[in-house]
């Protein structure tokens, strides 16, 4: 049941609901239940696949952006249209920074980028970030 709420936060967390994936991780590794490796890639794999929710929707809903309920304002997404223009599909990697990072990933849908190359990029940086924050975790307890 833990795995399950640790895929499902790090999911929701990547989409423009509020959710922090983070602290779920953290008291799962501090718990030492599971091992590191499986947390890593359960939360890994649930926010990658919530960034890849957020290209679908650049890549086949942007038709309805103009509905009071979409989920993204048309200031970022000019903003992340502009920042993945100047800095191109290696900016991907960044998926995971707050903020800009959604709305970089439904930009790599309205601008087309090759799901394959999202997928890598996407995946790198989000596991480097859960990385970091688990050896965090492990150097201070």
């Amino acid at each position: 049941m833990d795995l399950l709420a640790l895929f499902m936060s790090a999911l929701v967390a990547a989409t423009l609901l509020p959710a922090q994936s983070e602290i779920v991780l953290v008291a799962l590794v501090l718990s030492g239940v599971h091992p590191v490796w499986l947390l890593l890639a359960v939360a890994t794999t649930g926010n990658v696949l919530g960034s890849c929710v957020n290209w679908a929707m650049g890549r086949f809903l942007m038709r309805f952006s103009d509905h009071p309920r979409f989920p993204f304002k048309p200031s970022q997404i000019h903003r992340a249209q502009n920042w993945y223009a100047r800095f191109g599909w290696w900016s991907l990697f960044f998926a995971w920074v707050p903020i800009i990072g959604d709305p970089l990933t439904l930009a790599a849908g309205i601008l087309r980028e090759p799901f394959w190359r999202f997928l890598l990029m996407v995946g790198l940086g989000k596991f480097a970030r859960y990385a970091v924050l688990v050896a965090a975790v492990q150097a201070a307890s």
